[in-house]
């Protein structure tokens, strides 16, 4: 981790990043030894990219920015700088012009960057060993970096759905990711493990289906957040997919690329590590989340297609592909969220189909819902974070493929055509007339190639900073 400080008049030399609207401000800052490259940056143009000056003892980074900078923009000038600066000891930063909020922002963006997952390298490649320590912000009239916490604390929450999410399966399984989440509790956070008894007790039978081929027990956990404990009740539930391994059961996948199905448990990850955020940040507002926690594999045991199981809504619901049991496990875990808590909102995250990956490729998740101002609501805390979410159809066509000849309904379309849809609907047949409620498909979005600048490869934690945003909005709207 980075230390971020605030200094004045240091002497020591070190490498340096210069950012301004202005040129001619960039060159006052310029001490005597820099003064040689006063031309340089009178050529250099307005870009947002980053020019290196080198001095031989100490390299001058200078930045020109337009002069509308948004959070994410700070946030991923952060993370670039991370990348040209990450072999330095310690770096001085005099930004100009900004306010407190543009320097955390922009140390949120170096903390995105800079996370790597190393945990099993028994000798590990020398990039993991990053020599920067200490940001040191100069120039500026911040008499310290308290007001970074918050930041601090999301950026915390993002590594942890990240952790979470990289682990392989024989390292997360329902129990162990349960007993982590338990472990939140010093925050405040309430948390309740169901298990298998539990479960059946309270009607959890399309969950219980899911997970009755594995070794590894199926679990339900709820976590509570009163953060405004003079109100009743929870205005906003979270509810999370958490597969920790999907083989696809009997339906079974193909063997390539099976090992990333270990990140099927990214949406209870990302529900998890908000609830989080919102304790480490003392959200003001009453918060229940709870993620169905599972492992798809088949065995002698295993449920089958052509099954017919009753849910907790009291529907019934046709088994056509084992593979599609996310939806299974959310569905039961909507009724619970609904029927025990009554949430005015209830949006739930999951890495669903993927469909929504051919429409929306790995640039948006897909949003689907009943609300259209929790559908704005959620674009806007998409566009406020960069975690962007594109709203999806759930036409009556839709809904009307996940009928079955032999039950109430069945869990998957007719075909694969406009199959992120077509599970959205089955969703929504579980959310009651009066819950305004939104789905995200995070396929796509939970896995990073390393080609975006806040997003090492592995485990992105999209969704972390959108969901906190959300509930933020959500809270401060009376």
């Amino acid at each position: 981790m980075v230390e971020f400080t605030i200094g004045r008049n240091i002497k020591a030399k070190c490498d340096k990043l210069i950012i301004s609207v202005k040129k001619n401000d960039v060159i006052k800052l310029l001490n005597k030894d820099e003064q040689i490259l006063e031309s340089a940056i009178k050529k250099q143009n307005v870009s947002d990219k980053i020019t290196e000056y080198n001095l031989g003892d100490y390299k001058v980074y200078v930045v020109l920015i337009n002069a509308k900078q948004n959070p994410v923009s700070w946030q991923r000038l952060g993370g670039e700088i991370w990348k040209k600066v990450k072999s330095s000891r310690e770096i001085k930063v005099q930004i100009v012009g900004a306010i407190a909020e543009n320097l955390y922002d922009f140390s949120l963006g170096v903390e995105l960057a800079s996370y790597s997952f190393d945990k099993y390298f028994t000798k590990k490649p020398s990039d993991f060993y990053p020599n920067l320590e200490r940001i040191i912000y100069t120039g500026s009239n911040l008499k310290d970096f308290s007001g970074y916490k918050s930041f601090a604390g999301l950026a915390n929450c993002v590594r942890y759905a990240r952790d979470l999410i990289n682990e392989p399966a024989n390292a997360i399984n329902p129990q162990i990711m349960a007993d982590d989440i338990k472990r939140l509790e010093y925050l405040g956070l309430q948390v309740e493990i169901l298990d298998e008894e539990k479960m059946k007790e309270l009607g959890f039978n399309l969950a219980m289906a899911v997970g009755q081929g594995s070794v590894n027990r199926p679990k339900i956990v709820v976590i509570k957040w009163k953060g405004n404990p003079k109100e009743n009740g929870f205005k906003i539930g979270l509810v999370g997919k958490g597969v920790t391994f999907d083989s696809g059961g009997i339906s079974i996948k193909p063997s390539a690329n099976m090992g990333d199905m270990k990140q099927d448990m990214a949406g209870a990850a990302v529900m998890t590590a908000t609830m989080k955020s919102i304790a480490l940040q003392n959200i003001k507002q009453n918060i229940v989340a709870v993620v169905g926690l599972v492992e798809n594999m088949p065995s002698g045991a295993s449920y089958r297609p052509g099954d017919i199981i009753k849910s907790m809504s009291g529907q019934t619901v046709e088994v056509g592909n084992t593979d599609a049991e996310g939806r299974l496990v959310l569905a039961d875990c909507l009724t619970y969220i609904q029927k025990s808590f009554h949430p005015k909102y209830v949006v739930d995250m999951a890495t669903l189909t993927g469909a929504i990956v051919v429409a929306l490729g790995h640039t948006f998740a897909g949003l689907f819902g009943n609300s259209p101002k929790l559908i704005s609501e959620l674009r806007s805390a998409g566009e406020y974070t960069g975690e962007r979410v594109w709203e999806m159809p759930m036409d009556k066509e839709y809904d009307k493929q996940m009928d079955s000849g032999i039950a109430d309904m069945k869990n998957i379309g007719n075909g694969r055509a406009a199959g992120s849809s077509t599970a959205a609907c089955f969703l929504h047949r579980f959310i009651e007339k009066d819950t305004k409620w939104a789905h995200i498909d995070i396929a796509g979005m939970d896995l990073s190639d390393g080609s975006k600048t806040l997003y090492p490869k592995g485990a992105s934690g999209f969704g972390v900073r959108l969901m906190n945003r959300f509930i933020k909005q959500i809270a401060s709207d009376k």
